[in-house]
């Protein structure tokens, strides 16, 4: 099991950038899938991102953050991180870290098949 801490949510104007963290703890790093989701208030939560680590490195993206999120992880730092730039406003949510040590497949990340959850960080993004 993995322990996930998410970090640096908080509030900012629509087109500024943020980065949240993720901080992995209980098990091997190198071999985790990470993601990133995020719930909007009273919406459904949503796949934003992953990073897939299985010898080499892949990412995926919602269509709607190509180009502006980029994820990224630290081994050694045992953290994954999320840049964001350009924010839009009716983006605001709480963004949920997860990661799996399985190497998993594109549709079981963008459904949410993780096995493990952080709490969540809170980014609010005013107009």
């Amino acid at each position: 099991q993995v322990q996930l801490v998410e970090s640096g949510g908080g509030l900012e104007q629509a087109g500024g950038s943020l980065r949240l963290s993720c901080a992995a703890s209980g098990r091997t790093f190198s071999v985790y899938t990470m993601g990133w989701f995020r719930q909007a208030p009273g919406k459904e939560r949503e796949f934003v991102a992953a990073i897939i680590w299985s010898g080499g490195t892949s990412t995926l993206y919602a269509d709607s953050v190509k180009g502006r999120f980029t994820i990224s992880r630290d081994n050694a730092k045992n953290t994954a991180y999320l840049q964001m730039n350009s924010l839009i406003a009716e983006k605001t949510g709480v963004y949920y870290c997860a990661a799996d040590l399985r190497v998993r497949p594109v549709y079981t990340v963008v459904s949410g098949g993780m096995a493990d959850w952080g709490k969540g960080t809170l980014d609010t993004v005013s107009s």
